[in-house]
Order: structure tokens, then C-alpha cells, then sequence
């Protein structure tokens, strides 16, 4: 008697329905995200451009599930529920984001750690994450020895050795100079590929832009991601998804 074929996972990785985000109150409110929707499915490469200001790394975060939408409903019909999912989305931050008394190695290991991952696993990962963005000699080095460039790279490296299922990284080149900018977004879209991985991207740079399958555009905290002649792929809504929505229930 042959098993059961497995249940296929759903097609996205995330999908916003009619976000907005807005901080504070009253008349110092101040509206980041209007309502905004978008579908980002498994395998997709997505550049999201826009002016400093426009909203881009507030839709990014509320994609990863670290802010909660003020409106609408953030979901992850592909990913495992809320105790899982930790190891499953992996965030590159526009600001530093290293743990200053930690060293390189010990930064790109701790989600690994966190995770439980085995230490021999976990070693190899490192190294070939390291060895990927190129910044295998700074390994013994804390955040404070480390220049802006560098430590981007490093918490590229720490994205990447977690193997997540959903990569979303915020202007991820913008300290870099333009070869190890490029590099980085070739590191970045190989390892999409070889995960079968969602990436999204915020970048003022049209050349990095232009290195993915779709542009969306960020305007005064509006979504665009139906213009003129970019390309689009259209995925079936799932039914069952574990959801961040407006007031944070999930």
C-alpha cells in the first residue's frame, strides 16, 4: 500500500491585506503605511523602491512580523505557526543590528543557537556564510572593530545561515561600495534560488532594482505593485493562515 503523497506547501510566503501603520497618537500621529496590499509567493524576487521616508522598511518589518499593523492583516500561509517560524524569515536591517559583545562568528551563530540547531551543523553553517559575503578574516572581531560595510555584511551572513524560507533585506548595499554591492545582491538572489526562497528588497538603487523580477514602488506610504510594465505573478489566496493583524492577535 503506497503512503499518502504530502500535503503541498501554499504558494506565499506573505501576504498583506489593506496594512497601514502609524505611530503615535493624535495630532503627532504620524501615518507610515496607508492601506497597502501585496502577495509575495515562494520564489519570487522583489525590489522595492521609494524615496527615504516613503514607508519601505515599515512594510518590510510588518512583513517579517515585527511591528503590527495599526489596520488590516498580515499573513504567512506558507510557514510554520508562530513557534516555528523564527528560523523560517530572515531580516538584513537597514540600521546595525550586531550584538556589540559578540563576535563576528558568535553573531551570524546565535539564531542557530536560539534555534537549537546542533553545534557541528551550526559551525558549518557559519563558515559558509562567512566564506559567501567574504568576511571570513573578520571573524574574531566585535562589532566595534568592524566598518559600516563590513558589518552589513556580516548580518547578511547571519541571515543567510539560518536558511529561511521568506529573506527580507532593507537597503542591504547602501554602505557598500558598488563591487561588494553587487556581490552581495549575487550572494543574495543565488541563495533565494538555492532555498527556493521569497526575497524582497528595499533600495534606492536602480541597478539593484533592476538585478530582480518585480519592482513595487513605496510612495508617501502607499504600496504600488501593479505599474505599467512590470512584470507580476498572480498566486491563488490560501485559506489557512496563521495571521498578524490589526491590535497584534496572531
Amino acid at each position: 500500500m503506497s503512503s499518502p503523497a504530502p500535503t503541498p506547501r501554499p504558494a506565499l510566503a506573505v501576504s498583506c491585506e489593506d496594512v497601514a501603520r502609524t505611530f503615535g497618537r493624535g495630532e503627532r500621529a504620524v501615518v507610515a503605511v496607508h492601506g497597502s496590499s501585496c502577495e509575495v509567493p515562494f520564489g519570487s524576487r522583489i525590489a522595492i523602491v521609494g524615496p527615504s521616508g516613503s514607508g519601505k522598511s515599515t512594510m518590510l518589518h510588518m512583513m517579517a512580523g515585527l511591528e503590527t499593523p495599526t489596520a488590516g492583516r498580515v499573513s504567512w500561509p506558507g510557514l510554520p505557526d508562530v513557534a516555528e517560524r523564527r528560523g523560517q524569515i530572515g531580516v538584513v536591517f537597514q540600521s546595525p543590528s550586531l550584538v556589540p559583545a559578540l563576535t563576528v562568528v558568535e553573531n551570524v551563530a546565535l539564531p542557530l543557537v536560539l534555534d537549537g540547531v546542533p553545534d557541528a551543523e551550526a559551525q558549518e553553517r557559519v563558515t559558509e556564510a562567512l566564506e559567501l559575503v567574504q568576511v571570513t578574516e573578520l571573524a574574531t572581531q566585535l562589532p566595534e572593530e568592524l566598518s559600516g560595510g563590513q558589518a552589513q555584511r556580516v548580518a547578511v551572513a547571519r541571515v543567510l545561515a539560518s536558511r529561511p524560507s521568506l529573506i527580507l533585506a532593507d537597503e542591504p548595499t547602501g554602505q557598500l561600495d558598488r563591487a561588494n554591492g553587487q556581490h552581495l545582491v549575487e550572494v543574495l538572489l543565488a541563495t533565494a534560488e538555492q532555498l527556493d526562497a521569497a526575497l524582497v528588497i528595499s533600495t534606492h538603487d536602480i541597478e539593484v532594482a533592476d538585478r530582480l523580477q518585480e519592482r513595487w514602488r513605496m510612495h508617501e506610504g502607499r504600496l504600488k505593485t501593479d505599474e505599467a510594465g512590470l512584470k507580476r505573478t498572480s498566486v491563488p489566496r490560501a485559506t489557512h493562515a496563521d495571521t498578524t493583524t490589526a491590535g497584534g492577535q496572531r
